[in-house]
């Protein structure tokens, strides 16, 4: 769906595309509904009292949807999949077990993980039940393990969870931050062949070269 500049819609997307808001906008575009955009600076706008009302955070992404405010790329993920349910992206109510389990997971141990390892913070072994994903490679072995038994995260259908779940490992896999392990590439190539990861990937590839440019 294009984004729009009506400022009449009530879904607005506040952004930068090189920050996690990737994932949002990702999102956005499988639920294929119209939205503005507001894209922010690091330091400046994304600091300024006007957007502090919003995220106190001073931080992206955020979504505006009639009038209530979401922050967190997992929060985004299933507020859309919920507000707009006849996209199908989130399990039944009765069967959100791994969905729920999945998506948390990512957005707990693994990014955590992820984080730390990148940041060079080493974990003692007695430190391991503080930091409450244990250790780095022991979360790695366990998604491993669930993408080798099913070809999306939370069953046999593409969810809300795989667009969180997925983009960490999509983004693990190209910088490097994340070890390759069974069913991580097979898992990120079948995302990117869709059409809404495509489309959002295009949009903030340009608004990437745009700013390079300027």
């Amino acid at each position: 769906m294009p984004v729009t500049t009506s400022t009449d819609c009530n879904l607005i997307f506040y952004t930068n595309p090189q920050s996690r808001a990737q994932i949002a906008r990702w999102m956005l575009e499988e639920v294929s509904v119209e939205y503005r955009q507001e894209i922010l600076e690091y330091g400046s706008s994304m600091k300024a009292a006007e957007y502090l009302k919003i995220n106190p955070m001073g931080k992206v992404p955020a979504i505006v949807h009639d009038g209530k405010v979401v922050t967190e790329c997992a929060a985004i993920c299933a507020y859309l999949a919920d507000a707009f349910p006849e996209t199908q992206l989130a399990p039944a109510l009765d069967d959100r077990a791994d969905y729920y389990r999945w998506l948390f997971f990512s957005a707990g141990p693994l990014e955590a993980a992820i984080v730390n390892r990148s940041l060079n913070v080493s974990v003692k072994e007695e430190q391991e039940r503080m930091v409450g994903y244990g250790n780095y490679e022991r979360v790695l072995d366990v998604l491993s393990e669930k993408l080798q038994s099913t070809p999306y995260i939370a069953g046999e259908k593409f969810t809300a969870a795989d667009v969180y779940v997925g983009s960490h490992v999509g983004w693990g896999l190209e910088f490097g931050s994340i070890d390759k392990r069974p069913g991580f590439e097979e898992y990120a190539a079948r995302l990117a062949k869709r059409p809404a990861f495509k489309a959002a990937k295009k949009i903030d590839e340009q608004l990437i070269a745009e700013r390079e440019n300027a």
